[in-house]
């Protein structure tokens, strides 16, 4: 049996007036996680979007080009919790500066140190026209002691192709921190979720932003809700979900995923979607 324990946070966002409040809030998280003894724990997409709240010294409303000020801190930050907890942190997604240009990038620090970045692929139209985020160009996955983990972030989940290509390449489990402001977003990514975890017979690990950012740019409104979603049949829960967090509350939450049950269900599940697949009639991943 190979089993790893997930941790998700729906993270509140509110107003702060240091980097030590954003630290001490993340700190509180990591250490919840901790005592329930989790491997992994995830943070949701834009999060660190709470720091644009911090009052600037010039007087000036900060905006999404000030966030990878805090890029060095974030990364401090996270590793240091990561080494002293012994988990593997998925740090939401933090905006970093790289040749002039924005990016939208998903975190992992492991409990050696390490610091790996996904960018996310697909760009919402809100992204672009309003923050300029520019698009990754590479999708990776990670092999842990645990287990192999890929990090697709919010509007990537929509996308069945770039999930195929993750799970061709070893991925059991998808981490998707995801951020959305109303429930038809919200929606969007949670049934995209179920329908990747159903085709590809993985385990996805979502959540999102909850609260609100009254003094930032499109992060006035957030609909969140944290879940760890399994593909259906028989060995899982009916629906699909093995928990799930009440939406819009500021809490965590933790399940077991047990990786023999779905290699068994790849052999000899109801149906064999990867398996099954009729790469006669469309194109496989290259």
């Amino acid at each position: 049996m190979i089993r790893l324990r997930v941790s998700a946070v729906q993270y509140h966002l509110h107003t702060i007036d240091s980097f030590q409040q954003f630290a001490d809030q993340v700190t509180h998280y990591v250490k919840t996680a901790q005592e329930f003894e989790a491997e992994f724990v995830l943070f949701p997409e834009f999060m660190t979007t709470q720091l644009l709240s911090i009052p600037s010294n010039t007087g000036k409303t900060p905006t999404i080009d000030d966030l990878p000020n805090y890029t060095e801190p974030y990364y401090e930050l996270f590793t240091s919790l990561a080494k002293e907890t012994g988990m593997y942190l998925i740090g939401g997604t933090h905006v970093i500066r790289k040749d002039g240009k924005l990016y939208n990038v998903a975190h992992l620090f492991t409990p050696d140190g390490q610091i790996h970045q996904q960018a996310k692929l697909h760009i919402t139209p809100t992204e672009v026209k309003e923050w300029g985020i520019a698009p990754g160009e590479s999708v990776n996955v990670f092999e842990t002691e645990k287990g192999t983990i890929a990090l697709l972030t919010c509007y990537d989940i929509e996308f069945p192709e770039i999930v195929r290509i993750v799970r061709a390449k070893g991925a059991d489990v998808i981490f998707c921190p995801s951020c959305t402001d109303d429930r038809h977003g919200f929606h969007r990514v949670r049934y995209c979720c179920h329908a990747r975890a159903v085709e590809n017979q993985v385990y996805v690990v979502t959540t999102g932003t909850v609260g609100s950012l009254p003094t930032v740019d499109f992060m006035r409104a957030n609909f969140g809700q944290a879940a760890v979603i399994t593909p259906n049949d028989i060995p899982f829960p009916p629906r699909g979900i093995l928990v799930e967090g009440e939406i819009n509350d500021d809490m965590i939450v933790t399940a077991d995923l047990d990786l023999s049950l779905l290699y068994k269900v790849r052999e000899k599940g109801a149906v064999t979607t990867w398996r099954d697949r009729r790469t006669d009639l469309y194109p496989d991943w290259k």
